[in-house]
């Protein structure tokens, strides 16, 4: 069901004061800040601010591309529940197709005036005598709301590899999320660093326009068949026409992952069989795809499926029997002028480096990103990483009132992102909705109310795959640096959508507080 473009003239804002610039500020505007943004605006506020700092709004799928990039995930569950689309080229949708879709999303919501681009958040901090935030931009500029809602995501930062020498080599170097399009890999001598979800893509996209690829995998990756058809004119015209069908296909797709991923993943500890299947099918099948035993073997993870995030791919495998395409398990001793050493001594030539070695995750630098600062003068990225990752129902934070998190810790569970969207628009709106109801302008998550929810999540996790299987050898960066696993929820999907719209009010203080100078 879709909505209608948004307007500033939307409904009453909530206890606003004239000093205040925005009811509300969103900080991102990926899918999160505009799942957030149309949220507000269904709830009847519509005096709200996208910032972002890259020069486009959009996010991750408008800010990174490479060749061969593709959702992994089919577009049936991949994409708001408002707006569905029934015209993608294919069942996984491209990189291309996802970024067209991301800015069709604003146009049509008329979210692109709402955003402020190229406008980088250097902290954000909460006036308690004036009950507001004060958002300062990079240049001096403050921007003060009432609420404020983080929306930035957890893929920002790309991550270069760390290794002696990387700064020495002369030849072409680039992240593969910051992929330099005017660099012709035509009869280049190519060196890949990573096996992770982009390298997946990536390595057979270019295999076969370059002279020679090295691919240097650190740790493996389960993949399992990408079923990837192309929609042909008529199932096109089916899905546009009979949106119900797709509605259909979203809820099947949900229930198996729900099962599959449920059983398996959250409750691993008693059905650790589900997956001991999965790795045992998805070796077999790289065993018959890989003419070379050694090689195939190399390909084989060693550790538990979903210790490290799986992925899928119908290419990958097969483009090791490619002539020009050389798998090295060698750790890499450091980067030279012209090569990269391994530790066996052996030096390989290449005319450029490619880096597919993922981002920052779980340090301030990408969650906050910012300054955040709270009661008491907490900065919260500090206080996260001196006492864990954690968040009420992975939405809000003791001490941190009329802030709201999406992909914040633990707020992850479920078939894909837009699960996580749903939920945390929920929870949001509960909050401003009671205290609209209350004529109330100051929420807080209290302290008892957060404390049992972190308990319950340190409890549940002890039966996922990441504390009961084996996951010491899979480099995963779902582990922070405290050995927690905050991406994800330990709950089913199911669950936490339950929980976002039926979790007790009383778990909240809602007060009214100092409305500033108006």
């Amino acid at each position: 069901m879709s909505a209608a473009p948004l307007t500033d003239e939307d409904g009453p804002s909530i206890q606003s004061a004239t000093a205040i610039d925005h009811e509300v500020v969103i900080i991102g505007s990926g899918f999160s800040g505009l799942g957030a943004a149309f949220s507000l605006h269904k709830m009847g506020i519509g005096n709200f601010v996208i910032l972002e700092r890259e020069g486009e709004l959009g996010g991750t799928w408008v800010q990174h591309d490479y060749p061969g990039l593709e959702v992994d995930m089919p577009f049936f569950i991949y994409s708001f529940p408002f707006e569905m689309k029934g015209d993608w080229s294919q069942v996984y949708p491209t990189g291309r197709e996802m970024r067209e879709y991301t800015l069709h999303c604003a146009e049509k919501y008329d979210l692109r005036r709402r955003t402020r681009t190229s406008t980088t958040v250097e902290r954000a901090e909460y006036d308690v005598d004036s009950n507001v935030w004060r958002v300062t931009i990079v240049g001096g500029e403050t921007i003060v709301s009432r609420y404020l809602v983080n929306a930035t995501g957890l893929l920002v930062l790309p991550k270069m590899p760390d290794i002696e020498g990387i700064e020495d080599f002369q030849g072409k170097i680039f992240h593969s999320a910051r992929w330099d399009y005017d660099y012709d890999l035509k009869d280049k001598r190519v060196a890949m660093i990573g096996t992770g979800g982009t390298g997946i893509q990536l390595i057979p996209a270019i295999a076969d326009r370059v002279e020679r690829l090295d691919v240097y995998q650190r740790t493996a990756i389960w993949l399992l068949p990408k079923p990837n058809p192309k929609l042909s004119h008529a199932m096109k015209r089916v899905f546009t026409t009979a949106p119900f069908l797709q509605i259909l296909v979203r809820w099947l797709t949900n229930l198996f992952v729900e099962i599959s991923m449920g059983l398996g993943l959250i409750r691993y500890a008693r059905f650790p069989w589900i997956f001991d299947w999965i790795e045992k099918k998805a070796a077999e099948r790289i065993r018959n795809q890989v003419d070379d035993p050694e090689t195939a073997e190399k390909l084989i993870p060693d550790y538990s499926f979903f210790c490290k995030r799986p992925s899928f791919s119908n290419t990958l495998y097969q483009t090791f029997n490619r002539s020009n395409v050389e798998l090295i398990t060698e750790p890499i001793e450091r980067i030279t002028k012209s090569g990269l050493l391994t530790k066996n001594g052996t030096l390989r030539e290449v005319d450029a480096l490619v880096c597919a070695t993922g981002y920052d995750v779980f340090n301030r630098r990408c969650m906050p990103g910012y300054e955040l600062i709270g009661l008491d003068g907490v900065d919260l990225g500090e206080f996260w990483e001196t006492n864990r990752y954690q968040a009420y129902e992975g939405a809000t934070v003791p001490g941190f009132p009329n802030l709201f998190f999406f992909m914040g810790p633990y707020s992850a569970a479920g078939a894909s992102y837009f699960t996580m969207i749903d939920t945390q628009s929920k929870h949001m709106t509960r909050c401003l909705r009671e205290a609209r109801k209350r004529g109330t302008n100051y929420v807080e998550i209290k302290q008892s109310a957060h404390d049992r929810d972190f308990k319950k999540v340190n409890r549940r996790r002890l039966s996922t795959v990441h504390f009961s299987g084996s996951c010491g050898t899979a480099n995963s960066y779902y582990f922070d640096g405290h050995g927690d696993t905050p991406g994800l929820r330990p709950v089913t999907g199911f669950e936490h959508w339950l929980k976002s719209r039926f979790f007790s009010l009383k778990n909240y203080l809602f007060a009214n507080r100092s409305s500033g100078n108006g």
